[in-house]
C-alpha cells in the first residue's frame, strides 16, 4: 500500500496577504486530500534581539513592539481559524517565539508534517522582502520534508468555491 504523501501540513502565517493565501490554499489541500492544519505565527524576537544589541531598540522599544507583534499574531490566527471553520476544516493554530525559519522547522518536525506551505512575495512590500527571502532561503534549505510556496493567482476565487 502507497502510504500518503503527506497527512501533516503545517502553514507559515505572517502579515502579509499572501500568507492568507497559503493557509486558503492549505484549506483546500485539507479538503482534497483530508490532511491535518497547522497555521504557526511565529513573532521574529531573534531579529528584535539583534535590533536591540545594535541599539536600533532601546529594550523598552523592542518589549513593547514584540507585545505588538503578540497582539498582530493572535489576529491573523483567529482569522484563520475562521477562515477554517468557514469551510469546515479545523486548524490548530500556535505563536511561537525566535527566529522565523527555525520556529517554523521546528513547528513541522513536531507536527510530524509532511509538507510546508509559504505564502508567495508580493511586489510591493520591497522592504519585508529580504527578510522573507532569507527566512524561506533557510526553510528550503534547512526543512526535513517538502516545502510549497504558494503563488496560485486565482485562489480567493478557489476558495470561495469550495
Amino acid at each position: 500500500m502507497i502510504k500518503p504523501l503527506f497527512q501533516n501540513v503545517l502553514i507559515n502565517v505572517n502579515s502579509t496577504e499572501a500568507s492568507i493565501h497559503a493557509v486558503q490554499y492549505g484549506i483546500l489541500m485539507a479538503k482534497l486530500y483530508r490532511c491535518n492544519l497547522k497555521a504557526v505565527y511565529v513573532v521574529d524576537t531573534a531579529t528584535l534581539k539583534q535590533l536591540t544589541l545594535n541599539k536600533f531598540f532601546v529594550e523598552e522599544e523592542s518589549n513593547e513592539y514584540e507585545t505588538n507583534l503578540l497582539s498582530d499574531g493572535a489576529g491573523y490566527l483567529k482569522y484563520v481559524e475562521e477562515l477554517g471553520k468557514e469551510k469546515k476544516v479545523p486548524i490548530e493554530t500556535e505563536i511561537r517565539r525566535g527566529a522565523i525559519w527555525s520556529e517554523v522547522i521546528t513547528a513541522a518536525e513536531e507536527k510530524q508534517a509532511g509538507l510546508i506551505l509559504l505564502g508567495g512575495w508580493e511586489r510591493d512590500l520591497a522592504d519585508q522582502r529580504d527578510v522573507l527571502s532569507t527566512s524561506y532561503r533557510k526553510i528550503l534549505l534547512n526543512a526535513r520534508c517538502s516545502v510549497l510556496i504558494v503563488k496560485e493567482k486565482q485562489i480567493e476565487q478557489l476558495y470561495k468555491l469550495a
